[in-house]
C-alpha cells in the first residue's frame, strides 16, 4: 500500500479523507465474506456508520487511477484504452438507476444497475487496469425520452469525462461488437480516438473502384465497385498466419456508418466442413492488419477485470440505496484491484508477463492482519518478527503459486 500512500499524501484531500482511503483499501484486501459497510467495521478500527459517511462524500478516482497506471506502465509501453459495460445485478424497488439492461451471462436484459468502464490495457505484460467507472443512468420512459436518447449517450458522457486524463499516446479505444454504431464511432472520433471494434458476419460494405477513370465528359466518376461477399475473399489481401487463424484485409465502404474502414476477416479453419470468419475494424485506415487483431484481442482483459473485482473485491455487494455511494463502492472496488495488481508486479521485479492471482493478495493481506491482531492482543511487537524469513512464510501462508 506504499505507492497508494504516496500518490494520495500528494492529492489535495483532507487528512481525514487520506487516512480513511488507505484503511479502506487495505480492508477490502484483507476481509473475508462481503464487502458491506458492516463487513469492513469488523477487519477494522472503523464502525459501520463512518465507512456510510466516507462513502458519500465525493473523491477524484480518476485521479488516482491515472497516477497508479502512470506508476506501473513507463509512458514508451505499448498501450490500448478498452471500454466496456458490466451487468451488476441488485434488488430492492428504490435504488437510484435500477433498470433493464443486458446481462451478457444470461444472453438477456434484466433488472439491475449497470456500470461502464474505461481501462488501459499493458499490451506487454497482457494486463488490464481500470482508469474511470460509473453507473449507467436509466433510460427515461418512451413516452418521455427523445427519440434520439440512447445509452450510446451516456457512454459518449463517460468518454467526455476521461479524455483529459488521458494521454497523447492513449488514441485507440477498443470495443465489442455492440458499439458498432454510427453515433457511437462519429463520437469517439470527435475527441481525437480511433476505435477498434468487431462488425456484424453479414455487414453491408462496398469495394472501392480502382480501375482507370472515365473519359471526360462520359458522367460522372466510379466511386464503388461491387457488395463484398464475405463468402468470397478473393479480393481481399491475404497478410498471415497468427495462432492458426488467416487473416484478410482490406479498406472498404459500410453502408450504414457512412464511412471507411481498415476490416480484417478472422478466417478460422480449424474444421474445413465448418470454416468460421469474424469482422474486426478500426476507423484509422493505416492501422495493419496484425496489430488490428491484436489490439481486439486484448481487449478482452478488461473482462478479467470484472471477474476479478466481482470474485475479490466486492464490486456487486454493495447494500447502498444511495447514488453517491454507489459511485464510490464500485470506484473503490476497482481502484484496490488495481492497487492489488501493481503491487504483486513489483514483487516479482521481473518486466516478463506475470499471471495476477489477486487471492494470494488477499491471502497476504489477510495474514498479516491476522499476526498483528494476535500480537497485539498478547502485547509483543511485531518489529522484530517482521525481519525473520518466519514472518514471511507466515505472511505467504495458503498463497497461490502463480
Amino acid at each position: 500500500m506504499d505507492l497508494a500512500e504516496k500518490i494520495l499524501n500528494g492529492l489535495a484531500i483532507t487528512k481525514p479523507q487520506r487516512k480513511f482511503l488507505l484503511t479502506l483499501f487495505t480492508t477490502i484486501l484483507t476481509l473475508r465474506g462481503k464487502v458491506t459497510f458492516r463487513n469492513l467495521s469488523r477487519y477494522s478500527a472503523l464502525s459501520a456508520r463512518t465507512y456510510a459517511r466516507q462513502f458519500s462524500h465525493a473523491f477524484d478516482f480518476i485521479g488516482l487511477n491515472r497516477a497508479l497506471i502512470d506508476q506501473a506502465l513507463p509512458l514508451d509501453r505499448a498501450r490500448l484504452i478498452a471500454f466496456d459495460p458490466s451487468f451488476i445485478a441488485k434488488s430492492g424497488k428504490h435504488t437510484p438507476g435500477r433498470a433493464y439492461f443486458w446481462n451478457g451471462g444470461h444472453g438477456r436484459a434484466e433488472k439491475g444497475l449497470e456500470i461502464s468502464t474505461f481501462s488501459i490495457i499493458d499490451l506487454e505484460q497482457h494486463t488490464g487496469f481500470t482508469l474511470s467507472v460509473q453507473q449507467t443512468t436509466a433510460l427515461p420512459s418512451s413516452d418521455e425520452r427523445a427519440d434520439d436518447d440512447t445509452l450510446i449517450d451516456r457512454y459518449l458522457a463517460h468518454l467526455h469525462a476521461v479524455q483529459p486524463y488521458l494521454h497523447p499516446e492513449e488514441s485507440y479505444l477498443a470495443v465489442d461488437g455492440y458499439f458498432a454504431k454510427k453515433k457511437w464511432i462519429d463520437g469517439v472520433e470527435a475527441g481525437g480516438l480511433h476505435t477498434i471494434g468487431k462488425l456484424r458476419r453479414d455487414a453491408n460494405m462496398r469495394f472501392f473502384y480502382t480501375g482507370p477513370p472515365r473519359a471526360s465528359g462520359s458522367g460522372r466518376q466510379k466511386i464503388y465497385d461491387g457488395k463484398v461477399d464475405w463468402q468470397d475473399l478473393s479480393r481481399f489481401e491475404y497478410v498471415t498466419d497468427q495462432d492458426g487463424l488467416h487473416l484478410y484485409t482490406q479498406v472498404l465502404n459500410h453502408v450504414s456508418l457512412k464511412r471507411t474502414l481498415r476490416v480484417v476477416v478472422v478466417l478460422d479453419l480449424s474444421d474445413p466442413n465448418k470454416p468460421r470468419y469474424a469482422l474486426l475494424f478500426s476507423t484509422d485506415l493505416e492501422l495493419d492488419a496484425v496489430t488490428l487483431y491484436y489490439y481486439y484481442k486484448a481487449r478482452f482483459q478488461i473482462e478479467f477485470i470484472f471477474r476479478d473485482a466481482k470474485q475479490f473485491t466486492g464490486l456487486t455487494q454493495c447494500q447502498a440505496r444511495d447514488a453517491q455511494r454507489l459511485h464510490f463502492h464500485f470506484n473503490a472496488s476497482l481502484t484496490t484491484l488495481n492497487i492489488a495488481k501493481i503491487e504483486q508486479r513489483q514483487a516479482h521485479h521481473t518486466n516478463q508477463p506475470i499471471v495476477h492471482s489477486i487471492a494470494s493478495v488477499k491471502a497476504c493481506y489477510f495474514n498479516e492482519h491476522f499476526l498483528q491482531l494476535i500480537f497485539s492482543k498478547f502485547g509483543w511487537t511485531l518489529n522484530w518478527m517482521k525481519k525473520t524469513p518466519l514472518y514471511q512464510t507466515l505472511r505467504e501462508y495458503g498463497a497461490i503459486a502463480a
